[in-house]
């Protein structure tokens, strides 16, 4: 085993909920991840798409009980002393998949080994174990010291939105969407007399576009007197599962730097993208026809390596005013479709 040291660390990170083009939903999550030398541990197991134990949606008894598992204060949950690090993020059902691995400790050092791929009790080394990854020994006080800050009672990302707008139909039908895929809703055209507590609940608020700028700033004006920084949406188009990616996006409270798509521009029939590591993107064009019905085409689904990349889109998805919705399973851009080159 090596001796070099691996730095330890935590950090918020999402599971992208939304709407499907194909009408399907998937569940939003949030959770920390586990930041190794700098950099989201599940970036380097290929494109899985999972979220780890410490989930901000389970209770917090649980939540607790995993963090303890993770400081080896209790018994490890699977044959040969190994853990959970990455489960399905839809039912956390070991027969679904999971990443585990050993986690010993070796004097003060914590120690992660023996990565794999598990379906049952027993993990098959030689078949499903991540050769290339690990072992990490972790130096014992910083490890202890950023699994025990979890336990100091932050409340965790707020997973509420505020929908504000004129047309109560699509937002009804916005509201039910979010419900679905985890995100708590309230619909509202006036928010001055909501008081400070619930409005601290909110991540974000969402404006129509017949929503005029006096009232956008009462809202804010209502926010600012609360003490409460919510991130503000304004709705591109009344699509469904635009609006969606787009409260998505604004509820994303990963750091930048750490999170795979960090770049979409759309412009004269092109996308450009960057990814900070090989994952799979999909690009869904949107778009309303004269007689408001909504299209919605799936232009491009594909492994991209780290890096920019420029996709050609399919004219007919993409003609008049549409919107690219990029998505992976850890982030979603939105943007509407634009007249210029994008940049390289």
């Amino acid at each position: 085993m090596s001796a070099e040291y691996a730095t330890f660390g935590l950090a918020p990170a999402m599971r992208a909920g939304g709407v499907l083009a194909n009408g399907d939903y998937q569940v939003h999550r949030d959770f920390v991840d586990f930041i190794v030398d700098g950099r989201p541990l599940l970036f380097q197991l290929s494109d899985l798409d999972a979220v780890s134990p410490l989930a901000s949606d389970v209770p917090p008894a649980i939540f607790t009980a995993q963090v303890r598992s993770l400081l080896l204060e209790a018994d490890a949950p699977l044959d040969g002393g190994r853990y959970v690090i990455y489960g399905c993020p839809e039912c956390a059902s070991l027969e679904c998949g999971a990443v585990t691995a050993v986690i010993e400790q070796a004097g003060d050092d914590y120690v992660w080994r023996d990565f794999a791929w598990q379906t049952d009790e027993r993990a098959d080394l030689e078949l499903n174990g991540y050769h290339g990854i690990g072992p990490f020994r972790f130096r014992g006080a910083e490890y202890r010291s950023a699994l025990n800050s979890l336990l100091d009672g932050d409340s965790g990302p707020r997973r509420r939105v505020l929908l504000i707008g004129a047309r109560v139909a699509l937002l009804a039908k916005l509201a039910a969407a979010l419900r679905t895929i985890g995100i708590g809703t309230d619909i509202t055209r006036d928010a001055t007399d909501v008081p400070a507590d619930e409005l601290r609940t909110y991540g974000a608020v969402v404006f129509g576009r017949a929503v005029g700028e006096d009232e956008r700033a009462a809202v804010r004006r209502c926010f600012q007197r609360a003490g409460v920084e919510v991130a503000y949406v304004e709705g591109l188009a009344p699509i469904i599962p635009l609006l969606v990616a787009q409260i998505e996006h604004a509820l994303d409270r990963s750091p930048q730097e750490l999170r795979r798509l960090t770049r979409l521009v759309a412009a004269d029939g092109e996308a450009g993208i960057e990814v900070t590591s090989t994952c799979r993107v999909q690009l869904t064009a949107y778009r309303l026809d004269r007689l408001s019905r909504t299209h919605a085409h799936e232009v491009f689904d594909g492994i991209l390596e780290t890096g920019r990349h420029r996709v050609a889109l399919d004219a007919r998805a993409v003609k008049g005013e549409s919107f690219i919705v990029a998505r992976t399973s850890g982030s979603v851009l939105v943007e509407a479709m634009a007249h210029g080159q994008p940049g390289r």
